[in-house]
């Protein structure tokens, strides 16, 4: 008996994250990748797949030594910047009775500078996998952790970091920390203006070049520059005026309000990632230009002012470290 159960144990079938896409620092800016897995539990968990329970996990159980080893083998020039990439959740949930499987993933970076370590990026959401839209629920996990870590590692040789320092011993709570010294978190009202980016309305430094256009109804209907030329979406994050942010979405500018629990707006996944460009935008949204483009063309083409009355609206919350919709 002993016997047989060992054997179904050992024939558990198991989806493989494997790290195999290019990761090179293309102007050899930086020095060191170091990676720290602060997950509670490693263990990523299963997803269904013709019946059979399928084991998500990395390639390599080492998961430190797997993404040093990644960084080292596509950098051999090696520039000046430590990079620290910090896990903080990985873990896969299944609803079995709607046939929805969703995997919790919060990956963050760092750049190292005299023993402080200085907020970069980080990617902190929810996918969610449909079995009736989605034939190998495993796979396209474990493809889609592979791409997390790749575009959070490409995109934190340049992103501009944030200026709060934070000791080592303060890594675990550097939410906290860096959120405390966030000037759009703590200002009694906002600085009117129009904001390029989530980093320039983090600052409360709005565009003095660009002003709202509004029709004569009084609508907003886009923004202009000195020059009266109207600004593309993709150039846009949001605007601010009598105090009240609208904050640019594939459905028009919303307001952007807050609560006890943060910053959020009254929307759907459906509506900000539509189901054509879901996964890959909430991915490539850690880098900023996919998430733009895909707003912009639908503000820029007039599709932006009808919103679905199926679309199940509710309050989607705003991550304030990076400005992305967080997702349960």
């Amino acid at each position: 008996m002993f016997f047989l159960f060992s054997a179904s144990l050992s024939a558990q079938k198991v989806e493989f994250i494997k790290l195999n896409q290019n990761i090179k620092d293309k102007f050899s800016r930086t020095k060191s990748l170091t990676l720290i897995d602060n997950r509670a539990d490693k263990n990523i968990g299963t997803a269904n797949y013709k019946g059979d329970d399928v084991q998500v996990k990395f390639s390599n159980e080492n998961v430190k030594n797997y993404v040093e080893s990644w960084f080292a083998e596509d950098n051999k020039t090696k520039g000046s910047n430590d990079i620290t990439v910090l896990i903080e959740e990985i873990k896969i949930s299944e609803f079995k009775n709607t046939g929805i499987t969703k995997a919790k993933i919060k990956v963050s970076s760092f750049i190292n500078r005299n023993g402080k370590y200085y907020f970069i990026n980080r990617y902190n959401n929810a996918l969610d996998y449909n079995s009736k839209t989605t034939p190998n629920i495993p796979r396209e996990i474990a493809y889609s952790i592979s791409q997390i870590f790749s575009t959070l590692i490409n995109d934190s040789y340049s992103h501009i970091a944030m200026s709060t320092p934070i000791l080592d011993e303060q890594l675990n709570n550097y939410e906290v920390i860096v959120g405390n010294n966030l000037k759009f978190v703590n200002t009694k009202e906002l600085i009117g203006g129009v904001y390029k980016d989530f980093r320039t309305f983090s600052m409360q430094k709005p565009e003095p070049e660009y002003h709202i256009d509004k029709n004569k109804k009084g609508k907003v209907v886009g923004v202009k520059n000195r020059e009266d030329l109207s600004i593309s979406g993709e150039e846009l994050f949001g605007y601010v005026e009598e105090g009240k942010f609208y904050r640019l979405t594939p459905v028009g500018f919303l307001e952007m309000m807050k609560d006890d629990k943060g910053f959020y707006i009254v929307s759907s996944r459906l509506e900000l990632f539509p189901p054509q460009n879901a996964s890959g935008a909430m991915i490539g949204g850690m880098a900023g230009g996919l998430v733009g483009a895909l707003i912009g063309a639908a503000i820029d083409s007039g599709k932006s002012a009808k919103r679905q009355n199926d679309a199940g609206l509710s309050n989607i919350y705003i991550d304030q470290l990076t400005g992305s919709y967080i997702f349960d």
